[in-house]
């Protein structure tokens, strides 16, 4: 497993891609947790047990976190790999193109159109991964209004 490193005030992105038997766990663990989930919708933590040789031990898990799980469960389930990035950290311009599955170039017109907040650091721009995903949120929003737009025309025309 390789983790999340800073260099410089700069996130260095890890994810960590399952194995098979990653997957088959994942994809057993899931549903238990979904149902746990479902079943206490009013919890504001969740219990979880751990055990190891020197017996069992409960502890308590913000909700958010088991519910962040899921998701992370979820795509590995999939057989996607996956990384967790902390919302403040702030990202290079080839990270956030990346992230955006965009080029370099494309981003930088995005950053200097305002589309997305950036500060200078000498002469290099820097994305807070915030930032990078509340553009990302009204992007998406935007293509389903459009798409919705796009069908209901289809349907008056029909």
């Amino acid at each position: 497993m390789r983790l999340r490193r800073y260099v410089m005030g700069v996130a260095q992105i890890d994810g960590v891609l399952p194995e098979q038997t990653d997957i088959e766990a994942a994809d057993e663990v899931l549903p238990r947790i979904r149902n746990y989930l479902q079943r206490h919708r009013g919890d504001d933590t969740i219990p979880l047990e751990v055990v190891d040789e020197s017996g069992r031990e409960t502890l308590e898990v913000p909700r958010a976190a088991v519910a962040l799980l899921a998701r992370i469960l979820a795509h590995m389930a999939a057989g996607r790999g996956v990384s967790v990035l902390p919302v403040h950290a702030e990202l290079t311009t080839q990270q956030a193109a990346d992230m955006l599955n965009v080029s370099r170039p494309f981003l930088i017109g995005l950053l200097e159109a305002g589309e997305i907040e950036f500060k200078k650091v000498g002469s290099h721009r820097r994305v807070r991964a915030e930032s990078l995903l509340d553009y990302r949120r009204r992007d998406d929003e935007s293509r389903r209004k459009a798409a919705d737009e796009l069908s209901a025309l289809r349907d008056v025309g029909a």
